[in-house]
């Protein structure tokens, strides 16, 4: 959608579709349709497919010309303007052809193989008949413009099923008068990882048949096509073998049916005097006339023996690297998974922590049946918790657990040597909502990218089986920067549960423990960690900061958990200026608190929108951030649900944020309200619940459902509880105070 209202030819309708879509597409283009009117949604009552959408918005469209865009692909800059001037220039052909890229998630651009034929053309206009090496061309809809009189006068249709372009292709190019061509790339044709219905396996490819099959018939009905039915029925066996070798279409017990259809196909259709393609391809099609699925199979193996052979010999290579922990691994890999058995493990085994430390406790309750067991590192055993049953990694037993437990648990990945066994279902909880860029955008930023191997991260997120979100634009940017085929589920992040179920008296009694005074107002300072930096460097003057803040404040400082003990901090500390919690085990401790949050980039803040208490943005580095990190949106904008609240992006700024009252004023309530409204959509105190009734137990139905957030009730502020214990003063006759 972007990618076309930004075109700088202007003069357009968009006909967006939404195919009845069990996700947020119909939310979406009702949002587009509200702020541009060129945007034209449409709801389907129930899902049609690609083809029927697509006669839906031909239908509906009013312009001069039509073209299809899929919903993963893009318009690239200034297709518009050259289309409209290939049009202009050729006189308004029936169809004007398209040249296009293939787009990777690595950002690696492959240009299509037209490209050539396409620049030959000029501004030549042309039949199929004519220029017949046009029917070659790549044999989709979405790289060719339609002159809306033409397509809609000869009511051109959809099939149902898949390989559905290539009848349209072919019958719209025969019956066109005119055809005009451009070299210039129009489209940007996305390679996804997974997820593309092509690239998915299943008995829906036998429907190529019954596509070519429409196309010769409409060939015998056109008679005056006859020049070119040798030259299609090629493309038709080649598509036919093309499909058959993709294991991402056919999978091998249907691979001899497949290739008995495509022989009786060929068999049928084969025009006389059809003269066999040159090289391996001729020696297929001769196979394919015969009908003999066992020659063909051996051809095929032949012709992949030196991959093969290149493949184990890197497999024994690897093998014998491996060591004897490895080994004992490989035993327990054979051995069957235990169906009661969960592993958990949070921030590269830290301990006990974060999202799966909620499921955990949670599991204990409502699934006592399964059994849970931590990944610990070895210098933070003496962290995890009396009663939790942990295992140190790369101990003998870590190998036993990782290979048979049934439920895998995590709030980041596991390693890459872990194998996920089909029957194990790997949660990935995430550690909070994305501000910064994350996965394959991160390709763009080389501060955030250093040393890391995209192949490597998607190759571990392909393990992930679900994906839990707190909202839904976490839910949009997993999918997208993790192009992989997991299940998202909206359930909200279970560590948040406890900023619902904790009272007043809890509140005051996590206070005490961390020593802060009643009457203080008590204010959480949490930097996140700076990629284009190393080490934890100061970005407030804490000293001067609290001096100015005065008596009535004390601040808690928790600096990123990457780095270690800083002896400013502790320094500070020890002259008692500041409180240094930032080794303090439970941060949702300090949320509770705390009676505002102070923050940068970190994602804390979406938690701590959950209590609904005053957050300032202190970015005092915004631009270099951005451009060193990426962000997904401004959190200094000042729009509602971007900003969280005031902010500041200096040190004078910030003091007087907190002398003048803003941290806590209208203005700042306000945006903390839009903020919560777009963030804190799954949060409500029970996701834990969910998660733990959906994993262990097999519900799938959203139980319980998620509160609205004007029925949820936070914690009560500190400042609240505070003014609800001031004794009520005996007051004399005239309401005097008696002394």
């Amino acid at each position: 959608m972007d990618s076309i209202l930004s075109q700088s030819f202007e003069d357009f309708e968009i006909v967006a579709i939404d195919d009845h879509s069990p996700d947020s597409c119909g939310r979406i283009l009702d949002e587009y349709a509200a702020l541009d009117s060129r945007v034209i949604p449409v709801h389907l009552e129930e899902n049609q497919g690609i083809g029927k959408a697509r006669d839906a918005g031909a239908l509906k469209s009013r312009g001069e010309y039509i073209l299809f865009l899929d919903s993963d692909d893009t318009l690239a800059d200034g297709a518009l303007q050259a289309i409209a001037d290939r049009l202009e220039a050729t006189g308004d052909p029936d169809i004007l052809l398209l040249n296009h890229v293939r787009t990777y998630w690595n950002n690696r651009v492959q240009a299509s193989a037209a490209g050539e034929l396409l620049a030959s053309a000029g501004t030549d206009v042309f039949t199929a008949l004519e220029r017949p090496d046009f029917l070659t061309m790549f044999a989709v809809v979405w790289n060719r413009a339609y002159r809306r009189e033409f397509y809609v006068g000869n009511n051109f249709i959809f099939t149902d099923g898949i390989y559905e372009d290539a009848l349209m292709v072919y019958k719209t190019m025969l019956t066109a008068e005119t055809i005009a061509a451009t070299d210039h790339v129009c489209v940007e044709y996305r390679q996804r990882r997974q997820g593309n219905s092509m690239r998915t396996p299943g008995r829906k490819h036998f429907g190529i048949f019954q596509q070519y099959a429409r196309l010769f018939e409409f060939l015998d009905q056109h008679p005056e096509t006859e020049p070119v039915r040798a030259l299609l029925f090629e493309r038709a066996a080649s598509h036919y073998l093309f499909t058959l070798a993709r294991e991402d279409r056919i999978v091998p017990k249907d691979r001899a049916e497949f290739f008995k259809l495509a022989a009786a196909s060929y068999k049928r259709y084969k025009p006389k005097g059809f003269v066999l393609p040159e090289g391996s391809q001729g020696v297929r099609f001769q196979l394919l006339e015969r009908g003999s699925y066992t020659a063909y199979a051996a051809v095929t193996a032949a012709g992949n023996t030196r991959r093969q052979v290149i493949q184990r010999a890197t497999k024994v290579k690897t093998k014998l690297g491996k060591t004897a922990y490895n080994r004992l691994y490989r035993l327990h890999l054979r051995r069957p998974v235990d169906e009661n058995l969960a592993v958990y493990a949070a921030y590269w085994n830290r301990g006990v922590a974060c999202n799966p430390a909620a499921i955990y406790h949670k599991a204990k309750e409502l699934a006592p049946n399964v059994h849970g067991v931590w990944i610990v590192r070895r210098d933070m055993v003496d962290n995890v918790p009396a009663g939790v049953d942990y295992v140190v990694a790369n101990s003998p037993r870590y190998w036993e657990v990782m290979a048979r437990a049934k439920y895998l648990v995590n709030n980041v990945n596991f390693p890459n040597n872990i194998v996920k066994r089909p029957e194990q279902v790997f949660l990935q909880t995430h550690h909070g909502t994305p501000l910064k860029q994350m996965g394959i955008d991160q390709q763009k930023y080389p501060a955030a990218a250093k040393n890391m191997s995209f192949a490597k991260m998607l190759e571990r997120a392909d393990k992930w089986d679900l994906s839990l979100t707190s909202n839904q634009h976490s839910t949009e940017n997993w999918e997208r920067v993790y192009p992989c085929a997991f299940e998202a589920i909206e359930f909200g992040y279970p560590r948040n549960d406890v900023f619902f179920r904790t009272d007043g008296d809890d509140v005051l009694r996590i206070r005490r423990e961390l020593g802060i005074e009643d009457g203080k107002k008590a204010i959480l300072y949490c930097p996140t960690v700076r990629d284009y930096q190393k080490g934890y460097v100061p970005r407030i003057d804490l000293e001067r900061f609290c001096s100015e803040l005065g008596p009535d404040f004390v601040v808690l400082v928790r600096t990123h958990y990457f780095y270690g003990a800083d002896p400013r901090l502790e320094a500070l500390q020890e002259r008692g200026l500041i409180k240094d919690v930032s080794t303090y085990p439970v941060v949702e401790d300090l949320c509770l608190a705390a009676d505002a949050l102070i923050t940068d980039y970190s994602s804390i803040m979406f938690d701590y929108a959950c209590l609904d208490r005053p957050i300032v943005t202190y970015a005092d580095d915004w631009e270099v951030y951005r451009k060193a990190r990426g962000v997904y949106f401004d959190i200094l904008s000042g729009q509602p649900g971007e900003t969280p609240g005031a902010t500041a992006t200096d040190e004078d700024q910030l003091i007087e944020v907190f002398r003048s009252g803003a941290w806590n004023g209208s203005k700042a309530a306000e945006l903390r309200a839009a903020f919560r409204e777009r963030f804190v959509q799954f949060d409500d105190g029970n996701a834990a619940e969910r998660v733990v009734r959906r994993l262990f137990l097999g519900q799938r139905e959203t139980t319980p459902a998620v509160l609205p957030l004007d029925e949820r009730t936070p914690a009560p502020a500190p400042e609240t509880l505070a003014q609800a214990r001031i004794p009520r003063q005996p007051t004399g006759e005239h309401g005097l105070i008696d002394a």
